[in-house]
């Protein structure tokens, strides 16, 4: 589950992590009193606005309407109200969202952290996540933070530093140490990345993150080490744990069609193709969206009904396929393991029925227990049905159907 900058920020600062200070508002006429609840170091009084969406790249993306930037600077509060009303309710196109861009409902007024001081100002990027690979969580930070932190991946990967921590162990005081240091930094800086590290390791453990994202990882020009930006993903399957960071998931920037699939118990995801895929059993249903690819389609989605694949389940997931107007068959490819094939296929037959007219031919695929008499029942029921033995024929049926 994703969340927003302001959401992430939050749970940062209850686990000690600095970050840069910021009032959330929806409504264009609260942002002079949002600003005005933040104490800015600057003598200029300078703010900076930020789109509250869930993708990357905002500072270089473009709100549609106005064409301001996903993230601007307010150069004192008189320019707040103006700024804020650029971007709010607005859609922001960035490099992670489709032409039409994401709506903006809410935005981030925010403390300007690049105040002069002593010292040079810094941006480095740091990261946690799980490598699957090693089975160890790793911090992947870089000196070179910001909105290049891309290329810098591709061009100077010499650039990018990795530090592995056994999970059973937890992250070591030397290895805070080892991350200040590689960073360049040294005395009171030095000290608050060791801080800053050790709270954001905890947090991520904390609230059972899939990945933390801090960019840029700002060094004032007075050594605090801040949190300018954060990008927060929760593991879903530790969220029962979490019934407080639960309710912060924002439904209005998911795709409807996941939320009525998730809210149905159906595991599905929406793809660009022309082939819906029903199938229960997730490497299952990666296998039918390949053979689906090889014999020249393009899937359409990603879904799993589960074991219990009965009528209502059936009738709900073909709903949810139906919506997609791209679609121009259905595949369903069943394993009657725990399920019984003749029953998969009664549920799919009066699914059909309760429907009325499916204005896309339907092929089913259905092995396992029971699967001749399944097959039976499929060809015997006079809808516009095609029954499949093996997954080649089925994928062929697909190719032949579309041509």
């Amino acid at each position: 589950m994703n969340l927003h900058e302001y959401q992430g920020k939050s749970i940062l600062k209850a686990f000690g992590v600095s970050i840069q200070e910021g009032e959330v508002v929806d409504k264009v006429e609260d942002a002079v009193a949002a600003a005005e609840k933040l104490t800015n170091e600057t003598g200029t009084s300078w703010y900076v606005v930020k789109a509250q969406i869930h993708a990357g790249g905002r500072g270089k993306g473009k709100v549609q309407e106005t064409g301001s930037n996903g993230v601007v600077l307010a150069k004192g509060i008189h320019e707040v109200e103006e700024k804020v009303r650029g971007i709010l309710g607005g859609h922001l196109v960035t490099l992670q969202t489709n032409g039409k861009g994401k709506k903006v409902n809410k935005v981030l007024v925010a403390q300007d952290v690049y105040y002069p001081g002593p010292s040079e100002i810094k941006e480095f990027y740091m990261s946690i996540l799980l490598d699957r690979e090693k089975s160890r969580h790793v911090i992947i930070y870089s000196t070179e933070g910001g909105m290049n932190i891309e290329h810098v991946a591709e061009q100077t990967p010499d650039k990018i530093f990795k530090e592995f921590i056994d999970p059973r162990v937890g992250l070591l005081g030397f290895q805070s140490r080892k991350i200040a240091f590689n960073l360049g930094l040294s005395g009171e800086a030095f000290k608050q990345m060791v801080k800053f590290v050790s709270a954001l390791y905890r947090a991520y453990e904390g609230i059972d993150a899939s990945m933390f994202e801090i960019n840029p990882l700002f060094k004032t020009s007075d050594d605090k080490i801040i949190a300018v930006d954060a990008k927060v993903t929760l593991d879903g399957n530790g969220l029962f744990r979490h019934p407080d960071l639960a309710k912060l998931r924002d439904f209005t920037e998911e795709d409807p069609t996941e939320v009525e699939a998730d809210e149905a118990g159906l595991n599905f995801v929406k793809l660009d193709g022309n082939v819906g895929c029903m199938v229960n059993g997730a490497g299952l249903a990666m296998a039918t969206m390949d053979i689906i690819k090889l014999s020249g389609g393009n899937p359409a989605n990603f879904l799993d009904v589960g074991g219990t694949a009965n009528a209502e389940r059936v009738e709900k997931a073909f709903h949810i396929i139906l919506k997609d107007p791209n679609v121009k068959a259905i595949l369903i490819n069943i394993f009657g393991g725990i399920v019984r094939c003749d029953r998969v296929a009664q549920g799919i037959v009066d699914a059909c029925k309760n429907i009325g007219n499916i204005p896309v031919p339907i092929i089913v695929r259905l092995q396992g227990t029971n699967a001749v008499e399944a097959k039976q029942l499929i060809d015997d029921s006079g809808l516009n049905v095609h029954s499949a033995v093996l997954l080649q024929e089925a994928a062929d049926k697909v190719k032949e159907l579309l041509a």
